[in-house]
């Protein structure tokens, strides 16, 4: 593993996890974005199991850092600007250390959900825009139990509060930020995705997940959505969980290595 910094910044950071053994020919990425309701005091370690689990699959891993809602510099646009550079300065990376890029696929927990959801809409984005004019456009995206109505979780109080700390006020006082930022007002994406929650989250509402796939769905986008029985918030952060099998089944399937074995099965 070495780390490759995206910015100036201590947070502006991110892991990269290779394989032991590669595919034959370009090798599938998987960038990982970690939750905290974009709160300092949650970090990349978070997705330590799941990138250990992905790059024994055969994946490639970029783990990714980012300023917090209550870190210097960060909230809008500090957090967004930070994962679209970071993502953005991917395909340097990994031509630095020599990999052979296939498609690439944004897996975000919780908070990280929104932003792996709102990477995957940046092509979409008018010029401009924070994160418009992307480097590099992901082939799958996926929310794990992600907020994806901002508007909804502002008004609702999600966190206690941390949508409109990350955004710098609430829907009526910002609505242009909540335009750009929230998933559910991007939609369609264009991108191939998979939204799904535990039936016992009691973190972030299972609404966030189900609502947020019938619009994409509307839209016109090729969405999967699903609840997981018996499962909450942290079990996607457990590679032994039901919700993460469905990730790493839904990996396998739009971008996944010739080379792993059938990932289901574990």
């Amino acid at each position: 593993m070495s780390t490759v910094a995206y910015g100036d910044d201590s947070h502006q950071v991110a892991d990269l996890h290779l394989p032991d053994e590669r595919s034959n020919g370009p090798t599938p990425v998987v960038v990982l974005i970690h939750g905290g309701y974009w709160r300092s005091g949650y970090d990349r370690s978070l997705e330590t199991a799941l990138a250990d689990e992905l790059v024994s699959d055969g994946y490639v891993v970029w783990n990714v850092e980012y300023r917090a809602a209550d870190d210097p510099g960060g909230g809008w646009p500090g957090t967004y600007d930070d994962v679209a550079a970071a993502v953005d300065i991917l395909p340097s990376a990994l031509e630095t250390a020599g990999v052979d890029a296939g498609p690439v696929a944004v897996v975000g927990h919780s908070a990280g959900g929104t932003l792996a959801l709102w990477l995957g809409a940046r092509g979409g984005l008018a010029d401009g825009a924070v994160g418009s004019d992307p480097r590099l456009v992901p082939d799958a995206v996926v929310s794990q139990a992600g907020v994806n109505d901002l508007e909804r979780a502002s008004a609702t109080g999600a966190g206690g509060g941390a949508v409109d700390a990350l955004l710098g006020g609430r829907p009526d006082e910002v609505p242009e930020r909540y335009a750009v930022a929230s998933p559910i007002r991007r939609v369609p994406l264009g991108v191939d995705t998979l939204v799904l929650t535990g039936a016992l989250d009691a973190t972030v509402p299972v609404e966030q997940t189900t609502l947020y796939g019938d619009a994409a769905e509307a839209a016109g986008d090729t969405v999967t959505t699903l609840t997981v029985d018996g499962e909450d918030h942290f079990a996607h952060l457990d590679p032994t969980s039901d919700s993460w099998a469905a990730v790493r089944t839904y990996l396998a399937s739009t971008v996944g290595p010739t080379r792993a074995d059938d990932v289901s099965s574990g």
